[in-house]
């Protein structure tokens, strides 16, 4: 009797492994290939994503007001965002992890995912990239770049600028939420859902 009660609270071995923590600097990935394609992922990754996502956000904005089939909307602008994310993570999610988001890499480091090395460069490239994909914005469409101010976002009336930084931070929260969550290793078939899990995040 006394046996069966010592194996019946034996607790069930895990069906996952926990990988273990990134050292905090590792010279060795210094002189990998895999390394550098990982930053260039990055940088190109990034690029894209801001050169798309701003051109819509112009496109939408230089719209006639009174045609509401005339551009792509506020929906469109939804799902050019999240379907860049999409496309993105599954492009490079096997060559740099696909963070394409200085918010990610900077809470992997802190989970000891990555080195820290590697997320200052991957943060660096990333920062490039949105520079760069920009800067392709303004030189392509230079005239509705300037007069439409590069596509910043702006508050609307009756909000404040703290209301508009929460909403951000909630936003950013809830998308490195769902990296972590999609990436946990006690997940079946996680993989095949990343791309998904973030596609929605960004939407909401």
């Amino acid at each position: 009797m006394g046996k069966d009660i010592e194996v019946g609270t034996e607790y069930a071995p895990k069906d996952y492994q926990d990988p273990p923590p990134a050292p905090l600097i590792d010279p060795e990935e210094l002189g990998k290939w895999s390394f550098y394609r990982a930053i260039i992922a990055e940088f190109i990754a990034t690029l894209l994503f801001l050169y798309i996502t701003v051109l819509t956000v112009i496109g939408y904005k230089s719209q006639n007001s009174t045609d509401q089939c005339g551009g792509v909307g506020i929906l469109g602008i939804a799902w050019a965002f999240g379907g860049m994310i999409f496309v993105l993570v599954y492009c490079t999610a096997g060559i740099s992890g696909g963070h394409i988001n200085p918010a990610v890499t900077f809470g992997l480091f802190l989970a000891r995912k990555v080195s820290l090395v590697r997320a200052i460069m991957y943060i660096v490239a990333q920062c490039l990239g949105a520079i760069c994909g920009c800067g392709l914005v303004k030189c392509f469409q230079k005239a509705y770049y300037v007069k439409y101010g590069g596509g910043a976002n702006m508050l609307n009336d009756g909000y404040s600028t703290g209301t508009g930084l929460g909403a951000e931070i909630i936003g950013t929260f809830v998308l490195v939420y769902t990296v972590f969550a999609a990436t946990d290793p006690k997940r079946n078939a996680r993989d095949s859902h990343v791309p998904v899990s973030i596609i929605l995040s960004c939407k909401v």
